[in-house]
C-alpha cells in the first residue's frame, strides 16, 4: 500500500510541469490564434498589392500575420492555374505547403535562425582553470568536501567553447561582467607605488605610537560609603594636568547625567536638598580647599541595593590651572564622596559599597573624534576604492585604532582588546557555517531550488519575490546571519541554472533579511537591547513591540519590491547572456524592418495595405519584446527543459546525512527559541549553534575535519573580529557619544509642539545613516541612552513608544546602506566569493543606498501616521 502511494505522488509529481507545460502550450496557442485573427483582411487583395507580395523575403511571405495574402494567392493560382508559368507554381505550392502546416512557420523561423547563429559560431578548444571550470560544470559545484579536495588536485579542464556573434545588447553582460569572475587586477606601477607608500606610512604610525607608549593599568579600590558620612579617598599622586577622571562603579540608576552645583574654594558644605537616594562627589585638598564643583547621581533604594547590579559611571574633574599651580608637592588631593538618602531611606542604615579607580590622563574627547573620524575614513576609503581586501582594510583599521589610543594615553591591555571581541557572534558564525557546510553534501539546498524554480513555473519576477520574501519570514523568526547563510546556497544555484547573474538577488536577499529581522525582538540581535528594564517598565513588552514593528515591516517589504521593479525594470540586465528568445524577437524585428524599408516602395499605392500590415507586426513584435524584458516571460520549451535538466542534475544526494542534519538543525531553532524567552534563557545563540554542531559531528561519525573547517569563511570571522575592535576603540574614544550628544541637543533645542515630530525624524535618520558606516549594534546602544533619557525628562513630555519604534527600524533599515552596515551582508559577500561571484562595496552602496533611503522615509511616515 505505502509503494503503491509512494509511486502515486511520483507520478503526480511527474506530471505536474508537464500539465503546466501543456496549459502554456494551449494558452500560447489560442494566443497564435488570436494574433492571426488581428491580421485577417476581409477584402479582395489586388494583383499589384500581390506582386509586392512575391518580392517579399521567403520568412516574411511564410509569417502567419500575412495569412490574407497567402490565400489571396491561393485563389489567385486557382484563377489562374492555366497561365502562371512554372516558377509561380513553385511559388504557390510553397506558400501552400506552409499554410496547411501551422507549426511549420514556427520551425522555418528556428532553421533560420539556426543556420544563422552556426555560420557565425567558431569552435575552439581551451584550457579553463579549475575555479572557471567549476562554474561550468554542475556536478563539480555539488560535490562533498573530500570531492572537492581531489578537484583541486586537478589543473585543467577541457572545454569546448563557442565564440558566437555578439548579442545587440551585449553592452549589458560586458557591463557585469566583474560580478561574476575574479579577473587579476591590473594596476599602474605609480598607484602600486602610491599604495604600498601609503600603507608603509599607516604602519610607521601604528609602531611609533604603540611601541612609545605603555599600556595603562589603572589600579582599584573597593570602598564603602556610610549614610550621610563623607568618605574621604586620598588620590595616589598629584595630577600632571588639569583633568582628573575618576571611574566610580556602585548601585546608579540607568542612564543619567551628573547634576553639578558650583561650591566655593573655603566650604566643604554640601547642598543635599532635593538629592533624595544619590551620591554626591567632588575634589578637595586635605586642607579643606575645595579644586570641583561638586556632582551628583541617584541610586537605586537601599532595599533594591543588593538585588541590582553595579554600573560604572565616569567622572571628569577639571581643576583649573589656578588651582594646580598652588598645590605643593605635599598636598594630597581627596575625593569627598557622600551618600544621601530619604528619610524614609535612612532608618534601613544602609551602607553603599563602590570600587573607584583614578585616571590622571583621561582621553581628550575633542581630538579623540577627530582620530576615530579619521579611522572610519580610512577603512573605508581602502574598501570603497579596493585599495586591499576588506579583511586586511579591517585588521589596519582596527591596529591604528589601538595606536592612536596610545597616542591619547589611552592604550588597552590585551585582555581589555580580547574582552571587546563579541565571541558569542564568532561562535554563532563557526557553527552556523560548519551546518550549512555539511547540508551542502546532501543537495537539499540544490532540490529547494528546484523546488521553487517548478512552483514559480521558471517566471524570474515571481521567484525573486517568492526568495525575498521567504527571507524576510525566515528572519522574523531567526537572526539575520543565519537567514543569510541558509538561503545564499539556494540563491546561487537558481541563478547559475537560469542564467542569471546571482550578485543582485543577493542583494535583494539580504536586504531582506535585515528588514525582515527587525519585526521582532530575536530577529536582529540589536533589537534584543530593547528588552531594557525601563523600556519594559514602560510597558513595551515582546507583545507589544512584534505589533507595531510588523505592521512597518509588511510595508517596507512591499515599497522594497516595487523598488526592485523599477531598478530592473529591464530583467534582460540581470542576465549572464542574453536569453534565446529575447535575442531571436530582436532579430525578428530587425529582419522585419528591413522588409519594409527596402521591400516596400513608400510611393507606391498597391503597396499600402501590405506596408500596414508590416507595421502592424513590427509594433507586435515590439510589444512582445518590451513584455518579455519587463515581465521576464520564459519559453514554455525552455522552462521545461530547465525543469528536466534541474531535476536530474540535483537529487537528494546523502539522504541518511540529511535526516542527521535536519535533527540538529530542529534542535538549533528550539534553543533559538527557548533563549528568547527570559525566563527559561541558559544558553545563547552561539552556544546553542555549537552544541548543535557537535552533535551533528558525533551522529554522523565524520572524520574528514579538515575538509569541513576548509569550507568555513575564516576571513569573514577574522573582518568580524576586527571590526568589534574597531567598533569598540572608536567608542572609546568619543565618537558614538559626539554623536549621541549632538543628536539629544538638537531634539531639546526644538519648540515643544514640534518636539515629538523632530525627536522622531532625528532618531530614526541619524541612527540609520550612522548604522550604514558603523556597527548597528553601539549605535543602539548609544540611541537606547537617548531615549531614555528624552523620555525620562518631564521637561520634554515626550512619549516613549515613538521613540522606542524609531529607534529600533533605525540601525535595522540602516544597515543595508552599505556593505559593511549589516554582519549580514558581510557574510552574503563571503559566500558570494566562495562560489566565484564578486560583490564590491560601490554595488552593494549603488543597490542597497537608495532603497534604504526609500525604505527610511517610509518608516518615518508610518510612525507618523500610525504610531503618534
Amino acid at each position: 500500500m505505502g509503494l503503491f502511494k509512494r509511486t502515486s505522488r511520483e507520478q503526480n509529481d511527474t506530471q505536474q510541469p508537464s500539465t503546466s507545460a501543456h496549459n502554456n502550450d494551449q494558452a500560447l496557442k489560442r494566443k497564435r490564434k488570436k494574433s492571426i485573427l488581428n491580421y485577417v483582411i476581409h477584402s479582395r487583395v489586388s494583383e499589384a498589392t500581390l506582386q509586392v507580395f512575391r518580392q517579399l523575403p521567403n520568412e516574411i511571405r511564410h509569417d502567419p500575420s500575412m495569412i490574407n495574402f497567402q490565400r489571396e494567392a491561393e485563389r489567385w493560382k486557382a484563377e489562374h492555374a492555366d497561365t502562371v508559368s512554372h516558377h509561380s507554381v513553385r511559388f504557390y505550392d510553397e506558400i501552400e505547403m506552409v499554410d496547411n502546416n501551422p507549426h511549420s512557420h514556427e520551425r522555418h523561423y528556428n532553421e533560420k535562425h539556426s543556420e544563422d547563429e552556426s555560420d557565425d559560431a567558431q569552435f575552439i578548444t581551451m584550457k579553463i582553470p579549475n575555479s572557471s571550470a567549476s562554474r561550468i560544470a554542475h556536478d563539480d559545484e555539488h560535490t562533498d568536501c573530500s570531492e572537492m579536495d581531489e578537484q583541486k588536485s586537478t589543473p585543467t579542464y577541457k572545454s569546448r567553447v563557442t565564440l558566437a556573434e555578439s548579442p545587440p545588447n551585449e553592452h549589458h553582460s560586458e557591463e557585469h561582467e566583474h560580478h561574476y569572475h575574479h579577473h587579476p587586477k591590473v594596476e599602474s606601477p605609480f598607484h602600486e607605488f602610491g599604495k604600498i607608500f601609503f600603507l608603509v606610512f599607516i604602519w610607521i604610525l601604528m609602531t611609533l605610537f604603540l611601541t612609545s607608549t605603555p599600556e595603562k593599568k589603572i589600579e582599584r579600590r573597593q570602598l564603602v560609603v556610610p549614610v550621610d558620612e563623607p568618605k574621604y579617598y586620598n588620590l595616589p599622586r598629584l595630577p600632571n594636568g588639569t583633568l582628573i577622571q575618576i571611574t566610580i562603579q556602585a548601585p546608579f540608576l540607568p542612564n543619567q547625567k551628573a547634576f553639578t552645583r558650583k561650591k566655593n574654594n573655603k566650604s566643604i558644605a554640601v547642598d543635599t536638598r532635593n538629592r533624595d537616594n544619590s551620591l554626591i562627589v567632588f575634589l578637595r585638598t586635605d586642607d579643606d580647599k575645595i579644586l570641583t564643583p561638586n556632582k551628583t547621581f541617584y541610586l537605586h533604594k537601599p532595599e533594591d541595593i543588593d538585588s541590582v547590579n553595579a554600573t560604572n559611571i565616569e567622572i571628569i574633574f577639571d581643576i583649573t590651572e589656578d588651582n594646580l599651580e598652588e598645590l605643593h608637592d605635599d598636598d594630597v588631593i581627596q575625593a569627598v564622596i557622600l551618600s544621601n538618602f530619604s528619610k524614609s531611606s535612612k532608618e534601613e542604615k544602609q551602607e553603599v559599597p563602590i570600587m573607584v579607580s583614578v585616571d590622571f590622563t583621561p582621553i581628550n574627547k575633542q581630538i579623540g573624534v577627530l582620530f576615530a573620524t579619521f579611522t572610519l575614513i580610512l577603512l573605508y576609503v581602502c574598501i570603497i576604492w579596493e585599495i586591499v581586501h576588506r579583511t586586511f582594510a579591517a585588521m589596519i583599521a582596527s591596529t591604528l585604532s589601538i595606536a592612536l589610543l596610545a597616542a591619547l594615553n589611552d592604550r588597552p591591555t590585551q585582555d581589555e582588546i580580547m574582552g571587546w571581541i563579541d565571541v558569542e557572534t564568532i561562535l554563532l558564525l563557526f557553527a552556523m557555517m560548519i551546518l550549512v557546510a555539511i547540508l551542502t553534501e546532501t543537495g537539499v539546498f540544490d532540490h529547494l531550488a528546484v523546488y521553487a524554480y517548478r512552483v514559480t513555473n521558471g517566471q524570474i519576477w515571481p521567484l525573486i519575490h517568492c526568495l525575498c520574501i521567504i527571507t524576510s519570514l525566515i528572519s522574523m523568526l531567526l537572526d539575520n546571519v543565519t537567514t543569510v547563510l541558509l538561503m545564499s546556497p539556494i540563491t546561487i544555484t537558481l541563478c547559475e541554472d537560469m542564467d542569471i547573474n546571482p550578485v543582485p538577488i543577493l542583494m535583494a536577499i539580504v536586504i531582506h533579511a535585515n528588514i525582515g529581522g527587525c519585526a521582532t525582538p530575536i530577529g536582529d540581535p540589536p533589537n534584543l537591547i530593547t528588552s531594557n528594564p525601563t523600556i519594559l517598565n514602560q510597558g513595551v513588552n515582546f507583545l507589544n513591540f512584534t505589533l507595531h514593528m510588523l505592521v512597518g515591516t509588511v510595508l517596507i517589504i512591499i515599497t522594497t519590491n516595487i523598488h526592485l521593479r523599477l531598478i530592473y525594470n529591464n530583467i534582460n540586465t540581470l542576465f549572464i547572456h542574453e536569453p534565446k528568445d529575447v535575442k531571436m524577437l530582436k532579430k525578428s524585428i530587425m529582419t522585419w524592418e528591413r522588409a519594409l524599408r527596402n521591400s516596400i516602395s513608400p510611393f507606391s499605392k498597391d503597396a499600402d495595405l501590405i506596408r500596414q500590415t508590416l507595421v502592424k507586426k513590427i509594433k507586435g513584435l515590439r510589444h512582445e519584446l518590451k513584455k518579455r524584458m519587463s515581465k521576464g516571460i520564459v519559453e514554455t520549451t525552455r522552462y521545461r527543459s530547465t525543469l528536466e535538466e534541474m531535476e536530474k542534475a540535483y537529487p537528494i544526494k546523502k539522504k541518511g546525512l540529511l535526516i542527521k542534519s535536519g535533527i540538529a538543525l530542529i534542535f538549533i531553532l528550539v534553543l533559538f527559541f527557548v533563549q528568547s524567552i527570559p525566563e527559561i534563557r541558559r544558553l545563547s545563540l552561539g552556544w546553542s549553534a555549537l552544541i548543535g554542531i557537535i552533535f551533528l559531528l558525533i551522529i554522523s561519525n565524520r572524520d574528514d575535519m579538515d575538509a569541513i573547517l576548509h569550507r568555513v569563511e575564516w576571513p569573514t570571522l577574522l573582518f568580524f573580529a576586527a571590526m568589534f575592535v574597531l567598533m569598540e576603540a572608536v567608542e572609546r574614544m568619543g565618537f558614538i557619544a559626539w554623536i549621541g550628544s549632538g543628536t539629544e541637543s538638537l531634539i531639546k533645542g526644538v519648540s515643544k509642539d514640534y518636539r515629538l515630530a523632530v525627536a522622531i525624524i532625528i532618531i530614526l535618520w541619524v541612527s540609520a545613516l550612522t548604522s550604514a558606516f558603523v556597527e548597528s549594534l553601539p549605535v543602539t546602544q548609544m540611541m537606547v541612552k537617548i531615549v531614555i533619557s528624552l523620555a525620562a525628562n518631564p521637561k520634554l513630555q515626550l512619549p516613549l513608544g515613538p521613540l522606542v519604534w524609531a529607534m529600533a527600524f533605525g540601525p535595522a533599515l540602516g544597515g543595508n546602506g552599505t556593505l559593511v552596515g549589516a554582519s549580514a551582508n558581510v557574510i552574503c559577500a563571503g559566500i558570494a566569493e566562495q562560489h566565484g561571484y564578486k560583490m564590491t562595496f560601490m554595488d552593494f552602496l549603488k543597490f542597497g543606498f537608495p532603497i534604504m533611503l526609500t525604505s527610511v522615509l517610509f518608516t518615518n511616515l508610518y510612525i507618523f501616521l500610525f504610531t503618534i
